[in-house]
């Protein structure tokens, strides 16, 4: 019986974002279609963000900065120790990442190595963008 590689399926990593500080990048090609972060736990806890207000502003601003947001309820990993790469997806008006029903990102098309992975965070969130995004470069 063949064991995988922990690479096996791996098409990006986190690396520094012309977009905001910090993002993700393919190390390869991805095809399109290609389920991108294939193995991560979709596994999420919601906690209200009546109560993610009241938390010391460092904490808070976890939730505020990786957190799904569903109505009253912000999601984010079991453990905030362990956000995989997905979670570092940045926002673009036209991105080349969306994500599915399942919330699991999917390539919009091919993607070249060294490109930069975006969703368009409004496709996941029934409100305003809490930030300003930039224009495309």
């Amino acid at each position: 019986m063949k064991t995988s590689a922990p690479h096996d399926g791996v098409y990006a990593r986190i690396g520094p974002s012309r977009i905001h500080g910090v993002g993700v990048r393919a190390i390869r090609a991805i095809p399109a279609g290609t389920l991108v972060f294939h193995g991560e736990s979709e596994r999420v806890v919601w906690r209200s963000r009546a109560a993610v207000r009241r938390m010391p502003k460092a904490i808070r601003a976890l939730y505020e900065d990786f957190g799904m947001v569903s109505g009253s309820q912000i999601g984010v990993p079991p453990t905030l120790n362990m956000l995989s790469v997905g979670w570092y997806v940045n926002h673009a008006e036209r991105p080349n990442l969306e994500a599915g029903e399942d919330g699991r990102f999917r390539a919009l098309r091919r993607i070249r190595a060294g490109e930069e992975l975006t969703a368009d965070y409004r496709t996941f969130v029934d409100e305003p963008l809490s930030f300003r995004p930039r224009r495309a470069r």
